[in-house]
């Protein structure tokens, strides 16, 4: 949170780095370019989008499952 872009998406290449493949995690965001980057990623990497919320008007969370 409070992260301008492209950091939320820099911070879940990171972090999905550090867990086991099929676990999950967990990025909440408030930069709407990551909207698009994140979701674009994460396919383009093999991963799973299993939840996309948006929290309010300008807060998201996605859950990605690693692949």
């Amino acid at each position: 949170m409070g992260q301008v872009c492209p950091f939320p998406l820099v911070e879940a290449k990171r972090a999905i780095e550090q867990i086991d493949r099929g676990d999950r995690l967990q990025i909440d965001f408030d930069c709407t370019q990551a909207t698009d980057s994140i979701p674009a990623w994460a396919a383009s990497a093999g991963h799973d989008v299993t939840e996309f919320r948006q929290l309010d008007a300008a807060t998201w969370s996605i859950t990605v499952q690693k692949g």
